[in-house]
Protein backbone atom coordinates (compact mmCIF):
# COMPACT_ATOMS: atom_id res chain seq x y z
CA UNK A 1 0.00 0.00 0.00
CA UNK A 2 2.42 2.88 1.33
CA UNK A 3 5.98 1.60 1.14
CA UNK A 4 7.03 3.67 3.90
CA UNK A 5 4.33 2.13 6.53
CA UNK A 6 5.68 -1.32 6.00
CA UNK A 7 8.27 -3.04 8.40
CA UNK A 8 11.45 -3.73 7.73
CA UNK A 9 13.47 -7.04 8.44
CA UNK A 10 15.29 -6.60 11.60
CA UNK A 11 19.32 -6.39 10.67
CA UNK A 12 21.23 -9.14 11.87
CA UNK A 13 22.93 -8.35 15.10
CA UNK A 14 21.05 -5.65 15.86
CA UNK A 15 18.45 -5.57 18.30
CA UNK A 16 15.38 -4.74 17.03
CA UNK A 17 14.56 -1.84 19.09
CA UNK A 18 17.45 -0.27 17.74
CA UNK A 19 16.87 -1.24 14.37
CA UNK A 20 13.90 1.01 14.40
CA UNK A 21 14.66 3.66 16.58
CA UNK A 22 14.56 6.89 14.15
CA UNK A 23 17.47 8.82 12.76
CA UNK A 24 18.30 12.05 15.12
CA UNK A 25 21.27 12.85 13.22
CA UNK A 26 22.75 13.20 9.45
CA UNK A 27 20.32 14.30 6.36
CA UNK A 28 16.40 14.17 6.61
CA UNK A 29 15.06 10.88 4.33
CA UNK A 30 12.54 13.22 3.19
CA UNK A 31 9.79 14.31 4.98
CA UNK A 32 7.98 13.70 8.32
CA UNK A 33 5.55 10.99 6.63
CA UNK A 34 8.75 8.76 5.16
CA UNK A 35 10.50 9.01 8.76
CA UNK A 36 7.84 8.10 10.75
CA UNK A 37 5.08 5.35 9.96
CA UNK A 38 2.70 6.79 13.13
CA UNK A 39 2.37 10.31 11.31
CA UNK A 40 2.02 8.51 8.07
CA UNK A 41 -1.17 6.71 9.16
CA UNK A 42 -2.44 9.26 11.43
CA UNK A 43 -2.20 12.39 8.32
CA UNK A 44 -3.46 9.43 5.65
CA UNK A 45 -6.51 8.32 7.97
CA UNK A 46 -7.16 11.57 8.94
CA UNK A 47 -7.41 13.13 5.28
CA UNK A 48 -8.69 9.90 3.38
CA UNK A 49 -11.49 10.03 5.90
CA UNK A 50 -12.55 13.90 5.41
CA UNK A 51 -12.02 13.78 1.69
CA UNK A 52 -13.91 10.48 1.22
CA UNK A 53 -13.02 8.16 -1.50
CA UNK A 54 -14.72 8.43 -4.78
CA UNK A 55 -13.35 6.57 -8.12
CA UNK A 56 -15.38 8.67 -10.35
CA UNK A 57 -14.83 12.45 -10.90
CA UNK A 58 -17.02 14.90 -9.54
CA UNK A 59 -17.38 18.41 -9.37
CA UNK A 60 -16.43 20.75 -6.60
CA UNK A 61 -19.03 20.69 -4.16
CA UNK A 62 -18.96 24.90 -3.52
CA UNK A 63 -19.52 26.29 -7.64
CA UNK A 64 -20.84 22.60 -9.00
CA UNK A 65 -18.60 23.12 -11.90
CA UNK A 66 -14.20 23.24 -11.85
CA UNK A 67 -12.04 22.41 -10.46
CA UNK A 68 -13.12 18.66 -10.86
CA UNK A 69 -12.19 15.90 -7.94
CA UNK A 70 -11.59 12.31 -7.63
CA UNK A 71 -10.32 9.83 -5.29
CA UNK A 72 -9.76 11.34 -2.00
CA UNK A 73 -9.54 15.08 -2.74
CA UNK A 74 -7.31 14.91 -6.15
CA UNK A 75 -7.98 17.94 -8.26
CA UNK A 76 -4.74 18.07 -9.92
CA UNK A 77 -5.23 17.32 -13.54
CA UNK A 78 -8.24 15.70 -12.98
CA UNK A 79 -10.99 16.05 -16.07
CA UNK A 80 -14.78 15.18 -16.05
CA UNK A 81 -14.96 11.41 -16.97
CA UNK A 82 -11.80 10.67 -14.90
CA UNK A 83 -12.48 7.40 -13.30
CA UNK A 84 -9.61 4.85 -11.21
CA UNK A 85 -9.10 2.29 -9.27
CA UNK A 86 -9.07 2.25 -5.72
CA UNK A 87 -4.93 1.76 -5.88
CA UNK A 88 -4.68 4.21 -8.06
CA UNK A 89 -6.66 6.80 -5.52
CA UNK A 90 -4.40 5.25 -3.03
CA UNK A 91 -0.99 5.63 -4.65
CA UNK A 92 -2.20 9.34 -5.22
CA UNK A 93 -3.03 10.55 -2.10
CA UNK A 94 0.53 8.85 -0.98
CA UNK A 95 1.87 10.93 -3.17
CA UNK A 96 0.17 14.30 -2.96
CA UNK A 97 0.41 14.11 0.91
CA UNK A 98 4.43 13.95 0.33
CA UNK A 99 4.20 17.09 -1.44
CA UNK A 100 1.90 18.56 0.57
CA UNK A 101 4.19 17.47 4.25
CA UNK A 102 7.86 19.00 2.26
CA UNK A 103 5.76 22.13 1.87
CA UNK A 104 4.60 22.31 5.37
CA UNK A 105 7.57 21.22 6.85
CA UNK A 106 9.93 24.67 4.78
CA UNK A 107 7.52 27.29 6.54
CA UNK A 108 6.55 25.62 10.16
CA UNK A 109 9.59 26.24 12.01
CA UNK A 110 9.01 24.82 15.31
CA UNK A 111 8.79 21.31 16.56
CA UNK A 112 5.41 19.81 17.01
CA UNK A 113 3.96 16.21 18.04
CA UNK A 114 2.12 13.93 15.29
CA UNK A 115 -1.23 15.11 15.91
CA UNK A 116 -0.81 18.80 15.86
CA UNK A 117 1.49 17.75 12.08
CA UNK A 118 -1.57 16.06 10.98
CA UNK A 119 -3.78 18.65 11.67
CA UNK A 120 -1.64 21.21 10.19
CA UNK A 121 -1.01 18.63 6.86
CA UNK A 122 -4.66 18.05 6.55
CA UNK A 123 -5.50 21.92 6.78
CA UNK A 124 -2.72 22.47 4.16
CA UNK A 125 -4.25 19.88 1.66
CA UNK A 126 -7.18 21.35 2.16
CA UNK A 127 -6.83 24.81 1.82
CA UNK A 128 -3.14 24.64 -0.52
CA UNK A 129 0.36 24.79 0.57
CA UNK A 130 -0.04 28.66 -0.46
CA UNK A 131 -2.50 29.17 1.55
CA UNK A 132 -1.06 27.54 4.60
CA UNK A 133 2.06 28.65 4.32
CA UNK A 134 0.35 32.45 4.53
CA UNK A 135 -2.35 31.72 7.04
CA UNK A 136 -2.29 32.96 10.61
CA UNK A 137 -2.27 29.22 11.42
CA UNK A 138 1.04 29.06 10.56
CA UNK A 139 2.07 32.28 11.75
CA UNK A 140 1.01 31.93 14.96
CA UNK A 141 2.50 28.59 15.29
CA UNK A 142 5.94 29.96 14.64
CA UNK A 143 5.64 32.90 16.93
CA UNK A 144 5.03 30.44 19.56
CA UNK A 145 1.52 30.78 19.79
CA UNK A 146 0.29 26.92 19.93
CA UNK A 147 -2.97 27.26 21.32
CA UNK A 148 -3.98 30.33 18.83
CA UNK A 149 -2.94 28.56 16.15
CA UNK A 150 -4.79 25.41 16.61
CA UNK A 151 -7.41 27.95 17.19
CA UNK A 152 -7.32 30.02 14.14
CA UNK A 153 -7.75 26.44 12.16
CA UNK A 154 -11.68 27.36 12.20
CA UNK A 155 -11.05 30.15 10.50
CA UNK A 156 -11.03 27.89 7.32
CA UNK A 157 -14.66 26.77 6.87
CA UNK A 158 -15.84 28.78 3.54
CA UNK A 159 -15.64 27.60 0.50
CA UNK A 160 -16.86 30.07 -2.53
CA UNK A 161 -17.86 32.52 0.03
CA UNK A 162 -20.08 30.49 2.01
CA UNK A 163 -19.66 28.48 5.35
CA UNK A 164 -19.69 24.92 4.48
CA UNK A 165 -21.02 22.10 6.93
CA UNK A 166 -18.54 20.23 6.36
CA UNK A 167 -15.63 22.20 6.50
CA UNK A 168 -16.48 23.35 9.81
CA UNK A 169 -16.57 19.54 11.66
CA UNK A 170 -13.25 19.16 9.53
CA UNK A 171 -12.07 21.91 10.97
CA UNK A 172 -13.35 21.23 14.62
CA UNK A 173 -11.97 18.02 14.36
CA UNK A 174 -8.70 19.29 13.27
CA UNK A 175 -8.55 21.93 16.17
CA UNK A 176 -9.03 18.89 18.36
CA UNK A 177 -6.21 16.81 17.27
CA UNK A 178 -4.10 19.96 16.54
CA UNK A 179 -4.54 20.73 20.78
CA UNK A 180 -4.44 17.05 21.39
CA UNK A 181 -0.16 17.31 23.33
CA UNK A 182 -0.22 21.23 23.23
Amino acid sequence: MFAWLTRKPAVAGVPASAAAAPRTTGPKLGSRLKRSAAAAALCTGLVGGFEGLRSTAYPDPATGREPWTACFGETDGIKRGDTFTVAECKAMLAASLEKYAVKLEACISRPMADETYSAFLSLSYNIGSGGFCKSSVARLWNAGESRAACDAMLKFNRAAGAVMPGLTRRRTQERALCLKRI
